[in-house]
């Protein structure tokens, strides 16, 4: 018996998005957990780590190659040249010299104030929200006073009372790291809540697993991706707070930063002056570390909300899809020909 239902072809999109899919994802092989906690290598991730790497490789290994960055010459002001690479200062010190230092500090606050900032959230926010009750009232309560502080106020404020000879780099880190932390807790907080009701951890706390072990063992690994983004936020947030409180004149004064960099230029009359060499460069390293983090931390966002990596993961495979379609479109129009 002849079956006269009618003939329906394949969909050529879907059969070609199919294609696409199972060419992009042939061959390989499943990821570890580990693995899955990193972020996918992207143009924009490796573009952010060559930005985050140069500037750190040159704040290490700067200071080792250049000259004493405070040596006072009689060439001020004197434009880049082969003797001096970004030119001098108005007292005749070596820019090139100066920023190799400068980056060296601004990098060590970067990193205190992110290690600090990362410690105290990651104290008020998952310990508070595993213990529950009025621990975690407690810490919240706490987190939420430093929370509606207005932050860059009170960093002028607390480094204004410090006096000046004490006023170094441990000073100011500790004062940024105080002043960012509180943002990055609430949101650790609410993870560890969801985390918590979970049934590994249960069992964890029924099996008597005492609760530093559940909190390092089964909590902490899942909330590696949100620390380490909270981890680059501040690292951002610290450079550019202290490179705002040295413009201010309120910066450490033993220790050479970008922003006692700017400092020094804007006392030095250097924009008036036209001595571009003294103050682009300094600007220039803050913008291109800040932007190589903010990349870095786009990619660590996709494994806090897998949202974000199945879109691109979707234009992706329609990009595949389509060169697929203009291929089979010409190899047709040639067989036709």
């Amino acid at each position: 018996m002849t079956n006269l239902a009618p003939r329906t072809e394949p969909n050529v999109p879907d059969a070609t998005m199919a294609l696409a899919t199972a060419a992009a994802e042939r061959g390989r092989k499943p990821r570890s957990p580990w693995r899955m906690m990193l972020p996918t290598m992207t143009p924009w991730l490796a573009f952010g780590l060559v930005l985050v790497g140069g500037i750190a490789l040159f704040g290490i290994i700067g200071p080792l190659l250049v000259q004493d960055p405070t040596t006072i010459r009689d060439s001020g002001l004197q434009p880049p040249s082969a003797e001096h690479i970004l030119g001098t200062t108005q007292t005749g010190q070596d820019v090139f010299a100066q920023l190799a230092f400068a980056t060296a500090g601004s990098l060590q606050i970067g990193l205190i104030v992110g290690v600090l900032a990362t410690i105290l959230s990651a104290f008020f926010g998952i310990l508070g929200a595993y213990i529950g009750g009025f621990a975690d009232e407690a810490f919240s309560l706490f987190s939420n006073v430093f929370l509606v502080i207005p932050g860059l106020p009170l960093v002028i404020v607390i480094s204004g009372f410090v006096p000046q000879a004490q006023r170094g780099l441990w000073t100011i880190a500790v004062v940024l790291a105080i002043t960012g932390w509180a943002a990055s807790s609430r949101v650790l907080r609410a993870q560890t809540l969801s985390i918590r009701n979970r049934d590994y951890v249960a069992a964890s706390r029924v099996a008597g697993e005492r609760a530093g072990r559940v909190i390092a063992v089964e909590i902490l690994p899942n909330l590696l991706p949100v620390l380490a983004s909270q981890f680059v936020f501040a690292v951002i947030a610290a450079i550019l707070g202290e490179a705002g409180l040295s413009f201010l004149g309120l910066g450490a004064s033993n220790s050479s930063t970008l922003g006692t960099m700017l400092f020094y230029a804007q006392n030095g009359f250097a924009l008036s002056l036209g001595a571009w060499w003294w103050f682009v460069p300094p600007g220039l390293i803050i913008a291109l570390f800040g932007m190589g983090l903010s990349l870095i931390n786009f990619s660590i966002d996709e494994i806090i909300n897998p949202k974000l990596k199945n879109v691109r993961l979707h234009r992706k495979r329609a990009r595949v899809a389509a060169r697929l379609e203009r291929s089979r479109v010409t190899r047709e129009r040639k067989a036709a020909a």
